[in-house]
């Protein structure tokens, strides 16, 4: 079932929890998963359903997760949970920032559940709505219910309570249908029920699940809603339980690009994003990682044993063996193997990084090519131009970064040494083992080495008696007789 957004949808999101068993500096909530934060998600869930408004409660590190909360979603609003005494206390400060006018269904969620999904959220209220309830439980039935709060129900299948477990009898325990968390509330009968939860329970808390019996004892209607998919209602407390997590996300990432007509060689070594966008037709080797915001078009190969992250592909590109950042590949482009391309690299269509290529904010034309050994930083190098192996553009000179131009279908020789700020102009060359340290106009050789010069005999005079020396002897029989240095052209 379905429904269409409605205005009178109020969401919460609970992230005030320590997350202590994470043992981590960083607030539970905001551990990444699947390119986002955990609550990145849920807030992702959450906006599809475009609720009237989104409240979400902290606590603990209220500002870095209050700020993360708001650069996702800047129209929500955070309440503050002062001390953690429960779920209902939870939500008596959300609907307290809420402020007034609170009307039709409120929508109570985590912020650890990072596989819950829109579509099930929407379905889950509109099956609420047609309930005509006051609380609806979203629950899920599991072959091992240990820790959850049971769904207790009558003879006649009617929801009478929500038990957690340590208020539970050993009858109660055998229950299989757990309540995840997630409820949805008529929100006049919510204001009213708040002030009325107590604390008397194992824990202390004042729990959000008495609302049911509250509901109940005032003759309200309460339904529970079994998820077919439970694990999107299932929370990550621990960094076992966040990679498991991980790997569920990202096996339903990768199958469902595979639907979608993306080749994917080996799903068990590829990881994508959630906000990774795959064209039909593309092909993943194994081990590859599409981190992050990556754009990939129809035909282009990836892999094996490559991280992309935050980077376009262009149609048709081939990249093999590369880790690469906020960078451009454009169509037909081919990069790697063991290539680095740092942020600001921009390739051409039909352009080549080869084997043992860094590059940084560097623009590279269509067609050109730097295929070898060479690292290419703070450059643009244009059209159908030719870089040489083993070349270094010298950008830094120890207080600031330098830009060095290098014109169309320029061909330079291996060992050059661009020291920047220099300029080569179109159809331009240099010789090898050059250093370029002032411009070369358009058309015009550049070299900087003298004429060579060869010692005659210079090995077996200064390596006597090593291997070297001996070879050379052999070669050349006359080196073994004593002779002042001598010199060869």
């Amino acid at each position: 079932m379905s429904a269409t957004p409605t205005t009178e949808l109020t969401v919460i999101v609970l992230a005030a929890g320590g997350g202590t068993r994470m043992k981590s500096k960083t607030m539970k909530v905001l551990h990444p998963i699947g390119g986002r934060s955990m609550i990145g998600h849920v807030l992702a869930a959450v906006g599809g359903l475009e609720p009237s408004r989104v409240v979400t409660v902290v606590g603990h590190q209220r500002e870095q997760v209050g700020g993360h909360v708001l650069e996702l979603m800047p129209d929500a609003v955070l309440a503050v949970q002062e001390e953690q005494l429960g779920t209902g206390h939870a939500v008596r400060v959300a609907v307290e920032a809420a402020g007034r006018g609170l009307a039709g269904t409120v929508l109570v969620a985590y912020g650890d559940t990072p596989l819950l999904t829109a579509e099930s959220l929407r379905d889950f209220a509109a099956e609420h709505r047609a309930a005509q309830a006051a609380v609806s439980i979203l629950s899920g039935v599991v072959e091992n219910p240990f820790g959850y709060g049971r769904v207790v129900r009558d003879d006649m299948g009617e929801v009478v309570a929500i038990v957690e477990e340590k208020d539970a009898s050993r009858e109660q325990r055998e229950i299989t249908e757990i309540n995840s968390g997630i409820l949805a509330f008529d929100a006049a009968f919510l204001v009213e029920a708040l002030p009325r939860i107590g604390n008397d329970n194992a824990k202390g808390e004042y729990y959000l699940t008495d609302t049911v019996q509250l509901a109940r004892d005032a003759g309200l209607t309460v339904t529970a809603h079994p998820i077919d998919d439970v694990a999107q209602t299932e929370g990550a407390n621990d960094r076992v339980q966040l990679a498991e997590l991980g790997r569920v996300l990202n096996d339903r990432i990768v199958t469902g690009w595979m639907r979608a007509g993306v080749t994917v060689m080996d799903p068990g070594s590829t990881w994508i994003d959630a906000d990774a966008v795959l064209a039909q037709d593309v092909t993943i080797l194994p081990g590859t990682q599409l981190l992050g915001a990556t754009v990939v078009a129809e035909d282009a190969v990836i892999g094996p044993d490559t991280t992309l992250q935050d980077c376009e592909i262009g149609v048709g590109a081939r990249v093999v063996r590369t880790h690469a950042q906020l960078a451009v590949i454009g169509a037909e482009a081919n990069v790697g193997p063991f290539s680095y391309l740092r942020p600001g690299t921009v390739l051409g269509a039909g352009g080549k990084v080869g084997g043992f290529v860094e590059t940084k904010n560097a623009q590279i034309g269509d067609g050109a090519k730097v295929p070898h050994l060479s690292y290419v930083g703070d450059a643009e190098i244009g059209e159908g131009t030719n870089i040489g192996a083993g070349t270094i553009f010298a950008n830094y000179d120890g207080v600031e970064k330098h830009r060095t131009v290098i014109g169309r279908h320029a061909r330079t020789a291996s060992n050059n040494t661009f020291v920047a700020p220099v300029e080569i102009g179109d159809g331009a060359a240099t010789g090898a083992g050059t250093v370029v340290r002032r411009d070369v106009p358009p058309g015009s050789l550049a070299v900087s080495s003298g004429p060579q010069r060869n010692l005659r005999g210079w090995t077996v005079r200064r390596r006597a008696g090593t291997k070297q020396a001996q070879a050379a002897i052999e070669a050349d029989p006359g080196l073994g007789r004593p002779a002042p240095d001598a010199e060869e052209s």
